[in-house]
């Protein structure tokens, strides 16, 4: 299905009014996301229809009109047992005029239903393309992200430093990518051992003697992401309170390594 074929062959207006299937009315919403020319003649049509449903009668259904018609007979049958001759002519009338009424309400009310009905319909439809839109603008992010993590791992100048765990954490290892052109430094996590819901591993770049915050390391993410310190001599990661600390606590070192 491609943007030529849903115009000649008239598959928005039946996409508007619900009439295609799952699978034509997910490919449909597909082009309408990613093609904006499609989709401003989308648009176009909507209101077109919208004013259509304001504009022009809407013919009640056949057995609305049987119905009433019959109440327009019976009222005249009525008007014919009345005696008096001026009565009969008051009713005849007034049975005329009430069934009129009648109609033009029935006509009215079925047309009121059925505008209700289209403006449901498409509002479901914009909620549909909505979370459509937020879940592909999610997968997007998601992708570049990945994407720019791939590149910082396997950029020439990036180097690779393993920080094998100490007496504290000797099952742990970690694997740190760091650039010094890009400036990123980027930890694979997976070897981590998993700490309980009050504690946090954070990561510390000794510049100098003095150790730099480098970030808390995200739990449940294998690839996370530090700051990178100019000049570090060393990366060190320690087990801290939820959220981090803004000193190292030294007595929980799990694991470090020297830079070139």
């Amino acid at each position: 299905m491609d943007k030529k074929m849903i115009l000649d062959d008239g598959l928005l207006e039946q996409f508007l009014l619900g009439e295609l299937d799952a699978d034509e009315n997910l490919q449909i919403e597909q082009l309408l996301v990613s093609d904006a020319e499609l989709k401003a003649h989308y648009s176009h049509l909507e209101q077109d229809f919208e004013r259509l449903g304001l504009d022009n009668a809407i013919t009640p259904p056949d057995f609305v009109k049987a119905q009433l018609l019959k109440k327009i007979t019976d009222n005249i049958k009525q008007t014919k047992e009345v005696t008096l001759e001026s009565n009969r002519n008051s009713n005849w009338f007034l049975g005329i005029a009430a069934s009129i009424a009648l109609l033009l309400f029935a006509g009215s009310a079925w047309m009121y239903n059925q505008l209700n009905s289209f403006k449901q319909k498409l509002e479901i439809v914009e909620n549909e393309k909505l979370e459509l839109d937020n879940k592909i603008n999610t997968l997007n992010k998601q992708l570049n992200n990945e994407l720019a993590l791939l590149t910082t791992i396997t950029h020439p100048d990036t180097e690779q430093y393993i920080l094998k765990g100490n007496t504290l954490m000797p099952e742990g290892k970690v694997i740190s990518y760091v650039n010094h052109e890009t400036k990123s430094v980027i930890v694979n996590t997976e070897r981590l051992p998993e700490l309980d819901e009050a504690h946090d591993y954070q990561m510390w770049a000794d510049v100098e003697g003095e150790m730099i915050n480098m970030g808390v390391i995200s739990k449940g993410s294998i690839l996370a992401v530090m700051s990178y310190i100019e000049h570090a001599e060393s990366l060190n990661i320690t087990i801290e309170p939820l959220g981090g600390s803004d000193h190292p606590t030294v007595e929980r070192l799990v694991t470090n390594v020297y830079l070139n």
